[in-house]
């Protein structure tokens, strides 16, 4: 077993997936990069990364995925314009995207999994432990899980996954976990793991959802594990030997997340995060819902007669 390790400096973003649920929108613009509210995703999940004191990110990305670099750059040009204009306001906003962390960039080039994503960050994280964050998964920062993770991780050495419980008819849209208690009440040991079982063989309502602090020992099993579920490596699978022998690197435990978490990797999903957050902005907050309640009131009639035939 491995000697638990405090602080995590390094975390992962997988980048490069396609975005088909989202085309056209998707054609050429990545899906990290579709706005909620008024900051592309992919910002939300970086400025948790750094909200963790976590400050050198390594993005894993493909083809087409250029204006995430950009979008991190420094844009001289529109700064120094918003600068002449007084408009400081703004200034600062595109100044926020452009130094929260020391930001990488790797291909993952042939599109093999998650699995595969997370194994092409190996040089770059080397022997220690690392954060990995899905894009998909926004999490409010009012509930810092990640901190929770890191923190678990240093008590515990080994991997951390994140947990959330769901309707038993959603488990088979996530990896599932089963677990058993520590004496942490949102600490839980996971014993086994299983990518998306099918109806009636979950073992649990434990979903593992896109956060993960894992042991450098997850390389060596990545680079082993044959493509499973979709002909992909997953990372699920390479956790689930992890689980089964602590000796490999340490043991697995989840942190049970009972917070706000926004899905943006869902359409109607997407809607309701955007929704959500702009009612809850300071700025925004007041006449977008004086606006919501007034378009909702005015259309109940047609949806109620849309519903209930008569």
């Amino acid at each position: 077993m491995t000697t638990p390790r405090r602080g995590i400096s390094k975390a992962v973003i997988p980048a490069a997936g396609l975005g088909t649920r989202f085309l056209p929108a998707t054609k050429a613009t990545p899906k990290e990069m579709l706005p909620v509210v008024d900051r592309p995703a992919i910002q939300y999940v970086v400025e948790e990364v750094v909200d963790a004191g976590i400050h050198d990110v390594l993005m894993i990305t493909g083809r087409n995925k250029r204006p995430l670099e950009d979008h991190f750059d420094r844009n001289w040009e529109l700064e120094e314009a918003l600068r002449h204009k007084g408009d400081l306001g703004r200034l600062a906003q595109v100044q926020r995207a452009t130094s929260p962390a020391a930001i990488h960039y790797v291909r993952q080039g042939d599109p093999r999994g998650l699995g595969h994503a997370v194994l092409c960050a190996a040089p770059h994280v080397g022997n220690e432990p690392f954060a990995v964050l899905l894009g998909d998964d926004l999490i409010d920062p009012r509930d810092p899980l990640l901190s929770r993770m890191v923190d678990v991780q240093a008590e515990h050495g080994g991997s951390v996954v994140a947990l959330m419980e769901v309707d038993e008819s959603q488990i088979g849209l996530y990896g599932c976990a089963a677990v058993h208690g520590t004496g942490q009440a949102d600490v839980l040991r996971v014993d086994r793991l299983v990518e998306k079982p099918a109806p009636g063989e979950a073992p649990s309502n434990y979903a593992v959802i896109g956060r993960y602090v894992l042991d450098p020992a997850v390389f060596d099993v990545l680079a082993r594990t044959e493509p499973g579920r979709g002909g992909e490596v997953q990372l699920t699978d390479a956790l689930q030997q992890l689980a089964a022998d602590p000796s490999i690197g340490g043991p697995v435990h989840g942190v049970v997340f009972r917070g706000r978490r926004y899905d943006t990797g869902d359409r109607l999903e997407y809607l309701r995060a955007v929704v959500q957050l702009a009612c809850e902005r300071e700025d925004l907050g007041d006449p977008f819902r004086r606006w919501l309640q007034e378009y909702v009131t005015a259309s109940m009639p047609f949806y109620a007669d849309d519903a209930v035939p008569v």
